[in-house]
C-alpha cells in the first residue's frame, strides 16, 4: 500500500490560472491525476478581464508543445497582433512595427511571440482538461503542514482535504506562498486603471480615429511618467491599462463618470483620440490597477511538499511580457518533474529532491526576467520617453 501512495501522490494545485491549468494539462496528458481547486464559482468568473499575451517559443508555447497542442495554439493565435507602435502623447507613432500578416498554420514560429487572448488561452486549456479534475468555487481558507511532507487544505465552503503536493498557482496574494517564504508583494509607485471599448463600440466608424491610432495589436503612447498601453484583442475589443507615477492611497472613484473624469485630468493635452478612447470606455468595466511585484530574486530553501510557481513565486509589472510565458514554462516544466517523478516510482524524499533541484532552475530564470521587467518599468515610466522606449525596442530587434 505504501508504494502506491509513494508513486501516486495526491496533488492538489491551487488556482486556475495559466500556471495551474497547465501543471494539470501536463500530468492529465499523461494519466497521472491531480485536482486543481480554484475560488470563480465557473469558468465564466471574470472571463470578460485581461488582455493579450504574447506567448515564446521556449515558454508559453512550449507549454502546448510538450501536451500534443502546438496546433491548437495555432488555430487560436495571431500573428498580425504582433505589431507594436510606439507613441508620445501627440499618438503619433515615432516607431512601428508590423506583424506578420501570415498562415499561423504554415508559419515557424520558433523567433514569433503570437498573441492569443487571456480568455481563449483560458478556454483551450479547461476544454483540455477533465472537468471533474477542476473544482470551482473552492476558495482556500488555510493550509498546514502535517507529518510526511504532507499538507492539510480547508477552503472556505467547508471542503477539507489532505495533499502530498501543494501547487500554489493562486497569484499574487498567494495564500501558499507564506508556507515556503515570508516575501509580500511590494507595489511599485504606479497605479492607475484598465479601460475597454467593446467591440461593437470599437468597430462604430465614428471611432476610426481610435482604432486606426491603435492599429492591429499594441499600441504604447508614453511621456511624462505616465503611459497607456492599448491592445486590440481577438473579439474586437480595444482595452488599454493606463497608468501613472502616484503613492498606494491614490484612489480611483467608484461612479465611472468620476472616474473618468480623473483619468482625463491625468491626461489633459494627450491626442484627441486618446482621450476620446477614456470618454468611450464601457462605464461597467473600469477597473483599478495598481502594480506590485515581488523582489528580484525572490528564493526560499525549499519545503516538504508544496511549492509555488507563477505570479506566487516571481510577480513583476507587464512590462516585459514575461508573466505569462513564466507562467506557463513554471506549469509545463514542474508537471513534467511530477510525471517523471511518478513514472518512475521514485520515493518521496527523491521526490523532494527533484523538485528543490528544479526550484533553483526557477529562481534563476525568474530574477533574470524580473531585473529586466523593472528596468523597462523605469525605461517606460521614465522622463526620457518615448524616445528612451523606441530606442529599447529598436535594441532588442537588434539582439535577435
Amino acid at each position: 500500500m505504501s508504494s502506491i501512495s509513494t508513486s501516486q501522490p495526491r496533488i492538489a494545485i491551487i488556482g486556475g490560472g495559466p500556471a495551474g491549468l497547465v501543471v494539470l494539462l501536463t500530468l492529465t496528458k499523461r494519466g497521472i491525476p491531480a485536482t486543481l481547486y480554484e475560488r470563480e464559482l465557473d469558468s465564466e468568473s471574470r472571463a470578460h478581464l485581461g488582455g493579450m499575451l504574447d506567448l515564446e517559443w521556449d515558454s508559453g508555447q512550449r507549454a502546448f508543445r510538450e501536451n500534443g497542442m502546438e496546433d491548437v495554439f495555432r488555430k487560436h493565435s495571431r500573428r498580425d497582433a504582433e505589431e507594436t507602435r510606439i507613441c508620445g502623447k501627440d499618438g503619433v507613432p515615432l516607431f512601428h512595427n508590423e506583424g506578420k500578416a501570415v498562415d499561423p498554420l504554415d508559419s515557424d514560429l520558433r523567433h514569433a511571440r503570437p498573441e492569443i487572448d487571456r480568455r481563449v488561452l483560458r478556454e483551450v486549456l479547461l476544454d483540455a482538461v477533465p472537468d471533474d479534475a477542476v473544482k470551482w468555487g473552492h476558495a482556500l481558507a488555510s493550509i498546514g503542514p502535517l507529518e510526511g511532507g504532507q499538507h492539510e487544505l480547508t477552503f472556505a465552503n467547508g471542503v477539507v482535504t489532505i495533499a502530498d503536493v501543494v501547487v500554489g498557482a493562486d497569484g499574487a496574494h498567494s495564500r501558499v506562498r507564506p508556507l515556503v517564504s515570508p516575501a509580500v508583494p511590494i507595489y511599485h509607485g504606479v497605479t492607475g486603471a484598465e479601460l475597454s471599448l467593446p467591440p461593437a463600440v470599437a468597430s462604430l466608424p465614428e471611432n476610426r480615429d481610435i482604432s486606426s491610432g491603435v492599429g492591429k495589436g499594441s499600441c504604447y503612447v508614453a511621456q511624462g511618467e505616465k503611459m497607456l498601453g492599448f491592445q486590440l484583442n481577438g473579439d474586437g475589443r480595444i482595452r488599454a491599462y493606463a497608468w501613472h507615477r502616484n503613492t498606494l492611497d491614490w484612489a480611483l472613484p467608484h461612479d465611472p463618470k468620476e472616474a473618468k473624469k480623473v483619468l482625463l485630468d491625468i491626461y489633459p493635452d494627450w491626442a484627441p483620440w486618446i482621450r476620446k478612447f477614456i470618454e468611450e470606455a464601457n462605464e461597467d468595466a473600469i477597473y483599478p490597477r495598481p502594480l506590485f511585484h515581488l523582489p528580484v530574486g525572490h528564493r526560499w530553501e525549499h519545503k516538504p511538499g508544496v511549492t509555488v510557481i507563477g505570479d506566487a513565486a516571481h510577480l513583476m509589472s507587464p512590462f516585459a511580457g514575461a508573466g505569462a510565458n513564466l507562467a506557463m514554462r513554471d506549469g509545463v516544466e514542474l508537471g513534467l518533474v511530477l510525471a517523471d517523478a511518478v513514472a518512475k516510482g521514485l520515493r518521496r524524499e527523491e521526490r523532494e529532491a527533484a523538485i528543490a533541484a528544479w526550484e533553483e532552475e526557477m529562481f534563476a530564470r525568474g530574477e533574470r526576467f524580473a531585473a529586466l521587467t523593472l528596468a523597462n518599468l523605469e525605461t517606460i515610466l521614465g522622463p526620457d520617453a518615448p524616445q528612451s522606449i523606441v530606442q529599447a525596442f529598436q535594441h532588442a530587434i537588434a539582439q535577435t
